[in-house]
């Protein structure tokens, strides 16, 4: 266990003796509040914060976050206070701890909803403070290296959300080494047998390996010193979770990773211009390997990443991969964003912090419009770090994006107007479609239109948070705006047709009520659940009907009840929408489901319901909010159309054939086409089937014709 001697030993090397005092203090109580406490392991609860302490003290940071880590868990687990931790300890302690509480005790309707409001907090309270995001880094670096205590199916989650999330921010910090163990950590039992797997194969080859790294080592040791180079080489063995990856990618088998050392060469001077010398002693030494050259010194990575890479073709043949750094630069690639942390008189100087996560606050701008939690946390992992493309802009300034950018996300990195008002583009100058991806080098400029607006099918096309939060804004208000103005059609029709007026009404205390019964703030909200089908008009119009004309209706509504509907539910239940009966369904033509096919439903403005097959890649992209659960009705008799493709030998007949059959099941055909190529037919029929079952067994009749080759069911797919 972590002794808190070890912690101030660490720290008295760049700390005051007043913050060390301070430090002492805050591990007397939280040792005095956490007494009793124990963690899965069985341990005292104090080692979990001592460790969380001491991870940040290798970091160098101040005392204000060594004692948060130190205290953050006191107000979530024990009877302690904000207040109580800002007279003991200052206020800088008391709002970083304020801002680790977790949300353990708000109620979610699900577990996604939870870590989609925890990750929105995290990222709120790191742009007031980014030494909230390293303690919490902190935290969840020691609770993965004890993560062995959990039951299965929870050690599996948290290494899940650890990879998508935690180890990308440590990224996105710069922070290296917090990032590798992540990585492993989480592999670990994310893939226990391909970890196992790779760790006993690294572990036979660690000898040879040992000796291969100190002679190449060696080599380039002397190599700098001949050239009067100052500084010193490292060479150490690539973390398995970046070898697995890479043998996932690029479906290679173990053997066939040549690249499983990687050296640096870490230069005592601090002019950029001497990692360009080492670089042409390197390349002279061994041959390069070709586009295996990348330079993040003259274009840094968007987490300030700054390393010159190369490979070259090393001794004995073997592909070697060299990074080449001054003594900052390696500072910051190992420390990331903490090693730019500098404290004077208490307040910290956070050298152009803007710049370093400024990928990171658009995650901000993009939580404030984003409600879906399934929504919020896909874009916080897309946020969340693909590898960037570097383009210049008309006046020759760089801007890096996500592989996959288009130049429409070009357009909204520039201004919002420019890119709602965005008809197209010029790369290279040359003209391209909006759907083209961005390479490394383009030269980019954007060609707008006043009165232009975003597409719906834009979305397809966007990579970068803040275009998706862009594009999804605009469409939720147009929507919305549509929504109100069918929802107010549709009111003013009803109540006409009681022969009431809808603009008196709605102005009368009365609709105060109504807002009430059907959970709504506003009138413009009970307008627009109206317009996409949500709430039928009549059950609002009854709220303002006297006791007689209300009789009337349901007399009306009894009679209509025994005709055969004139707007039929074409045997679709839909479920947990009031008034179901009154909202019209239709059928997706993208999937065209038939009874036995699995089904979801999706309000739409003026259409209803429309079907769709759960299946059906459409829905997948559609808003979630407005997908509703239905289900086929038992018992309802209805046919729905389907279509069917039969490709056979070209013989006399063929047509009569196949319609024979489709007809002895006494089914309606309402189109029947044939077509005939190089000797081979193809038929098309509409045909009318009540279900699954039903069309199978048809399939299964026209297949057993001597001169059919094929039968298929067409989806639209």
């Amino acid at each position: 266990m972590l002794r808190i001697n070890d912690i101030i030993d660490k720290a008295q090397t760049y700390l005051a003796p007043e913050d060390l005092e301070m430090i002492e203090k805050a591990y007397i109580y939280s040792a005095s509040v956490h007494q009793g406490q124990v963690r899965l392991s069985g341990e005292p609860y104090l080692t979990h914060p001592m460790e969380v302490a001491g991870i940040l003290t290798d970091m160098k940071m101040d005392a204000a976050t060594i004692i948060s880590g130190l205290l953050h868990d006191t107000i979530e687990d024990t009877l302690t206070t904000a207040e109580q931790l800002e007279r003991e300890f200052g206020k800088d302690v008391a709002f970083l701890v304020s801002g680790l509480t977790k949300l353990s005790r708000i109620s979610f309707a699900s577990q996604e909803e939870r870590q989609s409001e925890n990750f929105r907090k995290m990222i709120l309270a790191m742009s007031s403070d980014i030494r909230l995001l390293l303690v919490r880094l902190a935290d969840r670096i020691h609770n993965m290296r004890t993560l062995q205590y959990h039951p299965k199916e929870k050690r599996i989650y948290i290494a899940r959300e650890t990879i998508d999330i935690y180890a990308p921010l440590a990224n996105r910090l710069g922070i290296n080494s917090m990032r590798m163990e992540l990585e492993d950590l989480s592999f670990q039992y994310i893939a226990p047998d391909a970890y196992n797997e790779l760790s006993a194969k690294i572990a036979k080859s660690t000898e040879a390996r040992n000796r291969y790294t100190e002679e190449v080592k060696n080599i380039i040791a002397s190599q700098l010193e001949k050239h009067s180079l100052k500084g010193k080489v490292e060479g150490r063995a690539k973390h398995l979770y970046s070898i697995y990856k890479k043998m996932h990618e690029q479906h290679i088998n173990f053997d066939e990773v040549y690249d499983l050392i990687a050296f640096r060469i870490i230069l005592d001077s601090e002019q950029e211009k001497t990692c360009y010398e080492a670089l042409s002693m390197v390349h002279a030494l061994w041959k390069p390997v070709p586009g295996r050259f990348k330079d993040y010194i003259a274009m840094p990575k968007a987490n300030h990443y700054q390393s010159l890479h190369t490979t070259v073709i090393g001794p004995y043949g073997e592909r070697v991969e060299i990074q080449i750094r001054t003594k900052a630069m390696h500072e910051w690639a190992e420390k990331g964003i903490a090693a730019h942390w500098r404290y004077k008189e208490g307040r910290a100087q956070k050298d152009d912090e803007e710049n370093q996560i400024k990928k990171l606050r658009e995650v901000l701008e993009m939580q404030q419009e984003v409600k879906n939690p399934q929504e919020f946390m896909s874009d916080l992992k897309l946020a969340l770090f693909p590898e960037d493309v570097y383009v210049f802009t008309p006046h020759g300034d760089v801007k890096s994006f996500p592989k996959g950018a288009t130049p429409i996300d070009f357009a909204y990195s520039i201004h919002t107007d420019v890119g709602n008002q965005c008809i197209g583009a010029k790369v290279n100058r040359s003209i391209v479609p909006l759907r083209y991806k961005l390479q490394n080098g383009d030269r980019v400029e954007i060609i707008t239109q006043t009165g232009h607006h975003p597409s719906k099918d834009w979305l397809k096309n966007v990579v970068t948070p803040r275009a998706i939060s862009k594009i999804r804004n605009y469409i939720n208000l147009e929507e919305k705006k549509n929504s109100l103005t069918t929802g107010r059609d549709l009111l003013e029709k009803e109540f006409k047709r009681h022969h009431l007026k809808f603009s008196h009404y709605v102005k009368s205390d009365e609709i105060k009520k109504v807002l009430a019964a059907f959970s709504v703030n506003q009138v413009d909200e009970l307008i627009a659940q109206v317009g996409t089908g949500r709430i039928s008009p009549r059950r609002i119009v009854k709220h303002f009907l006297t006791g007689e004309e209300a009789e009337a209706d349901e007399t009306v509504k009894e009679k209509l009840k025994r005709r055969k509907p004139t707007s039929p539910s074409m045997g679709v239940s839909i479920l947990g929408v009031d008034d179901a009966d009154d909202i019209m369904v239709n059928f997706a033509r993208c999937c065209n489901p038939i009874p036995g096919v699995e089904i979801s439903g999706y309000v739409s403005r003026g259409r209803g319901v429309i079907v769709h097959s759960s299946r059906c890649p459409y829905i997948k992209r559609m808003d979630a909010e407005r997908i509703v659960n239905v289900q086929w009705s038992a018992g309802e008799d209805h046919t729905y159309p389907v279509h069917i493709k039969v490709v056979c030998e070209d013989v006399k007949g063929v047509l009569t054939e196949v319609s024979s059959v489709i007809s002895s099941f006494d089914i309606n055909i309402s189109y029947a086409q044939v077509g005939t190529i190089s000797l081979v037919a193809t038929c098309n029929f509409v045909i009318d089937i009540s279900n699954l079952q039903q069309l199978s067994q048809i399939m299964s009749a026209i297949k057993q014709l001597k001169f059919v080759k094929s039968v298929e069911w067409l989806h639209h797919f």
